[in-house]
């Protein structure tokens, strides 16, 4: 069963600072292009599940893509603003990555804002490429932390007019190299400096143990020691830009000339996650469906095969007064589904087994609940 965290207060409102980029993820109205699972596999604290590391597969959100065509569907399910795209490694598959870039940008217009992850530093020449095919944002993830070796990709991505920035998680054990980092990046043309809680998952978790990290919280995946250091590094940031003492050393630094965003680990699954299965429940629900607070569609269902669907529908508007369009049969999951109230209502005077079903609003719809409503011993309508 998937779940997601119950958290009291999501609400982290978009910085006046923060980019585009950012601002649409905290909406969930990003879609989110996994474009290859292939990369150089240097982070060793990479997130990514077995089934996505090394696989030259796309997916746009939960939707495995063999074409563009089904990107762009996916995008118009979800009412998407934007995308954001990430892998692997995007520059693993460059021509692919302008392609859906110049696709997306075709289909839905230049207001689509569109950004990009990458860790390697390419080719200066190669940033009009995506500049002309209609990138607006990237970010980079510093490999080792070793900024120096980006510094001529950095200043051609700005130059050829896309928005640059960094993007990395917030290693514990790093502190020093960290704060280092904010004095090296002065001299970079870079507009922000997004810091990620670093996460600890089923693709990292062994080795996050190795380097002895341990989960902050009951609720969260992040790391311990994550969160403090990033507030430590912003609020350094922030007394710079203020002209004030750091908090930590009382010492009055110049301003760093980029903006630091900081980006918590239940705040990405509790957050944005759910915003999107929000905004792609808005876009789907059927007549038949609630939407939930968490972003689920739920339901009621009664198995049916195509031999006896249309029997059950006939007898369950006699008996209810149902309309016909407020029951759909699902061919492949061979049950007709019906609003969660009828369901409850019927479930004891039909022996025939009836559920409750709660699904994500994904391409798959997968299931995440499903409850049965009657005992075998019930009878009524559908019984012999």
């Amino acid at each position: 069963m998937l779940s997601l965290p119950q958290v009291p207060d999501l609400a982290e409102a978009p910085d006046l600072s923060d980019t585009e980029g950012c601002i649409q993820c905290q909406m969930g109205s990003k879609l989110v292009l996994f474009i290859t699972g292939n990369c150089h596999w240097q982070c060793d604290y990479c997130p990514l599940s077995e089934t996505r590391r090394d696989v030259d597969w796309m997916f746009a959100n939960e939707r495995r893509c063999e074409t563009f065509d089904e990107v762009i569907e996916e995008a118009r399910a979800m009412r998407a603003t934007g995308a954001g795209i990430t892998g692997g490694d995007p520059l693993m598959a460059k021509e692919r990555t302008l392609e859906g870039i110049s696709r997306l940008k075709s289909e839905f217009g230049s207001e689509f804002h569109l950004h990009m992850y990458t860790s390697i530093p390419f080719r200066p020449e190669v940033a009009s490429e995506f500049a002309d095919a209609g990138l607006d944002e990237i970010r980079f993830h510093l490999l080792g932390l070793d900024s120096e070796r980006y510094r001529s990709t950095i200043s051609a991505c700005s130059e050829a007019g896309i928005l640059t920035g960094v993007e990395i998680p917030c290693e514990p054990d790093k502190r020093d190299e960290l704060l280092a980092l904010l004095d090296d990046l002065r001299t970079f043309e870079i507009s922000f400096l997004n810091l990620n809680e670093l996460e600890i998952t089923v693709g990292n978790h062994e080795n996050m143990e190795l380097r002895g990290f341990n989960l902050s919280t009951e609720i969260t995946a992040g790391a311990a020691g994550s969160n403090e250091l990033a507030y430590e590094m912003k609020s350094r940031v922030l007394a710079a830009e203020q002209g004030l003492p750091d908090h930590s050393d009382g010492i009055t630094r110049e301003p760093y000339g980029f903006h630091l965003k900081y980006c918590t680990s239940v705040f990405k699954d509790a957050g944005q996650l759910r915003r999107r299965f929000l905004r792609r429940g808005e876009s789907v629900i059927a007549p038949h469906e609630v939407l939930t607070e968490d972003g689920t569609l739920i339901f009621g269902a009664i198995d049916a095969d195509s031999d006896s669907k249309d029997d059950w529908i006939d007898e369950l508007v006699d008996e209810t007064g149902l309309p016909r369009r407020f029951l759909l049969w699902d061919e492949q999951n061979e049950r007709i589904e019906m609003p969660l109230v009828v369901a409850e209502d019927i479930a004891e005077e039909i022996e025939d087994p009836v559920f409750m079903v709660e699904v994500l609003p994904t391409h798959e719809r997968l299931e995440v609940t499903v409850v049965r409503l009657n005992t075998p011993e019930d009878n009524g309508i559908g019984s012999e």
